[in-house]
């Protein structure tokens, strides 16, 4: 049974010996322990192959092998090899790779080690790279663009389109260059770099070099381990400056008295986020859309999405100035009060058009007595006319205002939410046109000038025989440049009172309402007289007194006569 013995059995040493054999191993495993003892170790694919640290600036060699630029220069002074394979290399041979980035930094610090510049994707497919993902360089003579192999795979060769699908650029299979094969691992196994068989260790830059020599940590080549180191580092110091700011004798040992800073009022830790004013009532959809995108940066915060000042303003009831314009006309001139407050779209878009001059020269095309006057189109045809926005508006339909009145200034329309440019003022009250016309304004001055244009003579198409047109709108009070002024003014106060508190607050703020004194520190001064049981009589006390006046009283004083017992009934039987 034994190797060469008469024994029954196979001893330990015979079965670990060179020649050893059973049927799950094989023959010689022994000797194949020993060739294949060295554990796999695997270089990340965003490392640098003789740095061993993430690159910065990638090349690669025609078989693609990748090292950083500055890594590989400084070896090719020294040996013209490729130091992974031994073979013959020149700075000519090298390929400058173009990674594609999808952020400013990393969307997920735990996904592994990174350089600190964003995740690396694939330009088309947005799809971010793994130590799993088939990575592959389309070659353009010096330089390379880089992509997942299934998108070359997909949108070139099997779609025979031989462009590059960044720079559309021609290319052949030969310029195909193999970054990472997941299924080929062993040609990026640490064990089998020839400058480390040879006992070399690992080329360091400059940078990294005094990193080193600082005894710092490079946290970037150790993944989420280096995460950890990082968060610690960090945690470590924070803790030192509190420590060191708020003056404890018995942990510090460089100050020994209180700073100025530890004066001050400490702050929360826990902030409460302030909204900003044009915040909107919902977010900015970021986080919905990377949760079911991998194309997109990841997101975690539900932020509310930010509105310009005008969508802002244009909130009803949000602004309640009232404004101001004068509407000139060959007749007269006619003042108007704009309802900002409940039309706020309206206002402005009539604002503004004025502003810009929209409405200069431009007739009034329509004029029915004892209903209204309309215009507004600068065409005169009654079909034309442009919002300030270039578009139609919405109907504005909240508040108190009706046609119930002469004057009355409302959007035409041609049907709803059609608001352009064109306007009309009523002769007479026209109930029913409420809630179908947005009223933005009414007529406080120059109705006898609107009694003149009802007078006008009109067409069978109710077009005036005389041209009424207007000469110019003036804006007398702009409500929303009042209120911009006024909303700018509360901060600037609101700012100041804010770096008030900031510093500790007035004197008043230091007095609590008992009229004690709070110190710097936040604590309250304590007054002896006041803290004591008896403040007042022990003042009394304190005080001094006339030994006259004293005596005098002691001697007019007389003892108060006794109340003289009821008698009557048993008594208490004392004559018994």
């Amino acid at each position: 049974m034994g190797k060469n013995t008469d024994k029954l059995y196979v001893t330990h040493s015979e079965w670990s010996s060179g020649d050893a054999y059973s049927a799950s191993v094989g023959a010689n495993a022994g000797e194949r322990a020993k060739r294949g003892g060295a554990s796999f170790r695997r270089l990340p694919f965003n490392f640098c192959a003789a740095s061993l640290q993430p690159f910065k600036n990638p090349v690669c060699t025609p078989d693609g092998t990748i090292f950083d630029v500055e890594v590989i220069g400084s070896w090719l002074e020294k040996h013209a090899t490729n130091p992974v394979d031994g073979q013959p290399l020149a700075a000519k041979d090298l390929i400058k790779l173009n990674f594609a980035r999808n952020a400013d930094a990393e969307a997920n610090r735990n996904a592994g080690p990174t350089d600190g510049k964003g995740d690396l994707i694939d330009p088309v497919t947005f799809k971010v790279f793994t130590d799993n993902t088939h990575i592959v360089a389309i070659r353009h003579g010096s330089y390379a663009n880089v992509f997942a192999w299934e998108t070359v795979e997909r949108m070139n060769i099997k779609a025979k389109m031989w462009r590059d699908l960044v720079d559309d650029e021609e290319f052949t299979r030969k310029d195909i260059i193999t970054l990472q094969d997941p299924q080929n691992a062993a040609s990026r196994d640490l064990n089998q770099f020839k400058y480390l068989q040879d006992g070399g260790e690992a080329m360091t830059t400059k940078e990294q070099e005094a990193e080193r020599l600082a005894g710092n940590v490079n946290i970037d080549a150790l993944g989420r381990i280096g995460d950890k180191v990082l968060r610690a580092k960090e945690a470590v110091e924070r803790a030192r400056r509190e420590r060191e700011a708020g003056g404890d004798v018995n942990r510090s040992n460089k100050a020994l008295v209180k700073t100025a800073a530890s004066n001050a009022p400490r702050q929360p830790m826990i902030q409460q986020k302030k909204l900003a004013h044009n915040a909107a009532s919902y977010t900015t959809g970021k986080a919905a859309a990377s949760f079911t995108s991998t194309g997109l940066t990841p997101e975690t915060s539900g932020e509310r999405a930010l509105l310009s000042d005008e969508e802002w303003m244009l909130k009803p009831r949000r602004v309640k100035v009232k404004g101001y314009a004068r509407l000139e006309t060959n007749l007269g001139n006619i003042n108007i009060e704009l309802q900002t407050e409940t039309a706020p779209r309206a206002v402005w878009n009539f604002i503004k058009l004025s502003q810009k001059g929209y409405y200069k020269g431009v007739a009034f095309h329509r004029n029915i007595k004892n209903f209204m006057i309309q215009g507004g189109d600068p065409t005169g045809t009654g079909k034309g006319g442009t919002s300030i926005w270039g578009k139609n508006f919405a109907d504005e339909f909240e508040g108190p205002l009706t046609h119930d009145a002469r004057g009355m200034v409302s959007m035409a329309n041609k049907g709803k939410n059609t608001n352009s440019s064109q306007f009309f003022i009523t002769y007479r009250p026209v109930k029913h046109l409420d809630r179908k016309h947005t009223i933005f304004g009414k007529v406080v001055g120059g109705l006898d000038v609107l009694a003149k244009m009802e007078a006008v003579e009109t067409d069978g198409s109710d077009r005036p025989l005389n041209k009424i047109f207007i000469k110019d709108v003036v804006v007398f009070l702009d409500p929303f440049e009042e209120f911009l002024k006024e909303k700018g003014q509360h901060d600037r106060e609101e700012e100041k009172k804010a770096e008030i508190q900031r510093r500790g607050g007035t004197d008043d703020d230091k007095t609590t309402w008992t009229g004690k004194r709070i110190r710097d520190d936040g604590t309250v001064a304590e007054d002896k007289a006041a803290s004591s049981v008896g403040k007042y009589l022990q003042a009394s006390l304190a005080a001094p007194q006339d030994d006259a006046v004293e005596e005098e009283a002691m001697d007019t004083w007389e003892e108060p006569s006794r109340k003289k017992a009821k008698t009557g009934g048993f008594g208490n039987f004392d004559s018994w």
